[in-house]
Order: C-alpha cells, then sequence, then structure tokens
C-alpha cells in the first residue's frame, strides 16, 4: 500500500482522534474542536466542521482554515470560537502543531471547583507533572481574537490548559501523542473525581517521585503511536468508510 501525501495522512489522523473521542465519550454534541496545521502551511490548520457530530466525520469532511476566517478548502463552515481559540494558540505557540479542545466530564467537573487541579495521586496522573496551566480568569465564550490570544498565554508554554467553569485544552506535536494526552488526562482527573467521593484525603506523592516517574512515562512514547494504531485498526473493523477521502 502506496504511504498517503503528508496532507492526507493528517486529514486521516484528525478524523481518527475526532471517532475515538466520540467513543471514548470525550466529545458534547457537536461541539467543540480539534485542529492542526497543515503540513509544510503553518498559517493553515485543519479543523472538524460545523455542525457534523465527531461520529459521523471523515477525512473529507475536515475544513482546511486560514487564521483570519476563511474557508480555504472544504464545503463545511467552521464554528466560530474554533477559529478564535485554535487559530491564535497555533499562531501564538509553534509547539502546538495540534490543539484539542473538549468539556470532556472528569476533566471539566475539576475545573468546576475551587482551586481544582490534577493532584498527584496515580500513575496516570504523574505523567502531566510541570505540564499543565490553570486559567483561573473564566471570561464567558471564546467570541474574539483577545480571548484566543489570552488563553494562549495563560497556557504559558505548557501542554495543557485547564479552562475555569469550562473545559481543556491539550496541545502536541502529533496527534498520535495528543490524543493519547488528553484520553489519559480524562482518565486520570476520572480516577481522582472517584477517590475524592470517598471523602478521604488523596495521597499525593512528592514532586522528586513525580518528576521522575513522569520522564519514564516520556520515554515510553511509542506507546502512543501503537495506541493510536490500534484505534485505527477499530474503527477500520466497526466503521466501514470513516477514512472517505473524496466529498
Amino acid at each position: 500500500m502506496l504511504a498517503n501525501d503528508p496532507v492526507t495522512q493528517a486529514r486521516i489522523d484528525l478524523t481518527t482522534a475526532l471517532r475515538a473521542a466520540a467513543r471514548h465519550g470525550l466529545n458534547e454534541g457537536v461541539c467543540n474542536h480539534f485542529s492542526m496545521t497543515v503540513p509544510a502551511r503553518e498559517d493553515l490548520f485543519l479543523v472538524n466542521p460545523r455542525g457534523l457530530h465527531w461520529s459521523e466525520i471523515t477525512p473529507a469532511d475536515l475544513v482546511m482554515a486560514d487564521g483570519e476566517g476563511n474557508v480555504i478548502e472544504g464545503k463545511y463552515q467552521v464554528e466560530a470560537t474554533a477559529f478564535y481559540i485554535h487559530a491564535r494558540i497555533h499562531a501564538g505557540n509553534p509547539r502546538a502543531k495540534v490543539v484539542l479542545h473538549t468539556h470532556m466530564p472528569y476533566a471539566t467537573a475539576l475545573t468546576s471547583i475551587r482551586d481544582g487541579r490534577i493532584e498527584m495521586c496515580t500513575q496516570n496522573a504523574f505523567r502531566y507533572w510541570n505540564r499543565i496551566a490553570y486559567d483561573d480568569e473564566y471570561a464567558g465564550v471564546a467570541l474574539s481574537n483577545e480571548e484566543g490570544d489570552r488563553m494562549c498565554r495563560a497556557m504559558a508554554g505548557k501542554d495543557i490548559l485547564f479552562l475555569r467553569n469550562h473545559g481543556v485544552i491539550v496541545s502536541g506535536p502529533t496527534v498520535a501523542q495528543t490524543y493519547d494526552d488528553l484520553y489519559y488526562l480524562e482518565r486520570a482527573a476520572m480516577v481522582q473525581v472517584l477517590a475524592m467521593q470517598t471523602g478521604k484525603p488523596l495521597r499525593n506523592i512528592d514532586a522528586k517521585l513525580a518528576e521522575h516517574t513522569a520522564n519514564q512515562i516520556a520515554g515510553e512514547a511509542q506507546q502512543a503511536l501503537l495506541h493510536f494504531e490500534s484505534l485505527k485498526r477499530m474503527l477500520d473493523r466497526d466503521e466501514p468508510g470513516w477514512r472517505r477521502l473524496a466529498a
């Protein structure tokens, strides 16, 4: 089988993440957005279109847009907050090739409580040591470049941003790595919320051990790719036609 060109592969990867997120319960209606910069065109990005459920999106449905809100390629429109959040983060943080924004339930639950943080109490949480920024200044729905720029600044060089009373943003260099972080972030938040419901104190580890474990997990980065490829195989098995490339 011939390898796909980089843009086609990007479309397939972003579709994989969207459909997997729907299978994992990380989506919300037809809201929220996943995006990635177009290979060899840092001024453009691919993003899911307005009005389609993540479980029905194919590579052909993804929209290519620029930072000014113009649709360069695609038959659908893009929801406004996708431009104001994703375009500004892509433009302001060159490391953020992929930007995934969700209101996934357990992580979002932590954004809704006073001083909600991912605590260093489970192995899944340790991978996020010193990688999360917290935006404690909710300012309404993101409908301006200024709000997107504020979120970008709030990330402060971190990979992940918790948005108070809102949701989370996870960024990274590839779709596989970024989706893996999104998936395990929700798992870490879920176990923490369940533990908090017991009413007993969390048993956090110290900073030195958390950092050591985070480095160990980072050294096994191939796991993210293996996870992502397994998600594609499951989609091939269960959802024929998901790789459609022609409109």
